[in-house]
């Protein structure tokens, strides 16, 4: 089937539409909480959590986490609709990332230079590169559950997508574990993780989300 096609036929057919729109929510819902729960299951929040907000880079981390994870389950849920507009969803993921670099800036300038490498190695850049991919399994399962009840034009981009979903839902909620607060950390063990399941949804995008 063409796209032009396929396009006609779910601008006509409502419950489709509808069934990809629930299909998303719960994949996404029962994903998150999924995921939420394993956090809190095994590693626990971090156990001062309730004064942690007192400084900028906790709540930094937290904030951009999130705003990310938003902005790509969007990417993601767009890009699974055939014909629908994805530049601007696309070019909005540049504003978290134009945020982590200010940060970073900020950061090196406030900081002396001899502190710098304790601050990009932090205490669990490890764990972080090994427990963010393992959060996103859930989402990332639900996301190509969903996916595959949609139409992407391309494969690839919407695996990449998912992936970036994700693992940008899961550097999220691993956030309120996480005791490294410095942009420099988040900047590059937390981006590192998320990529790497961006390209791993890329990778099996190409072959799963065919139509």
């Amino acid at each position: 089937m063409k796209t032009d096609d396929l396009i006609t036929l779910m601008t006509h057919d409502a419950p489709v539409s509808m069934r990809y729109s629930r299909v998303l929510a719960l994949a996404f819902g029962a994903s998150v909480v999924f995921s939420a729960v394993l956090l809190v299951g095994t590693v626990g929040l971090r156990h001062n959590m309730a004064s942690v907000f007192e400084t900028w880079r906790v709540l930094f981390k937290i904030v951009i986490t999130l705003v990310l994870a938003v902005l790509a389950a969007r990417l993601a849920v767009r890009i699974g609709r055939p014909g629908a507009e994805i530049r601007l969803t696309a070019l909005s993921l540049g504003v978290p990332l134009v945020t982590v670099v200010a940060a970073v800036v900020v950061e090196l300038s406030v900081l002396p230079e001899h502190a710098w490498r304790a601050s990009l190695v932090g205490q669990n850049a490890l764990f972080c590169l090994f427990f963010v991919p393992v959060l996103s399994l859930a989402p990332f399962a639900g996301l190509f559950w969903a996916l595959k009840k949609g139409a992407p034009e391309n494969p690839a981009a919407a695996g990449a997508a998912a992936g970036l979903a994700a693992g940008a839902i899961a550097a999220a909620i691993y956030a309120w574990h996480c005791p490294d607060d410095s942009p420099l950390f988040l900047a590059t063990w937390y981006v590192i993780a998320i990529a790497s399941v961006s390209a791993v949804g890329a990778l099996l995008g190409r072959r799963w989300l065919r139509w």
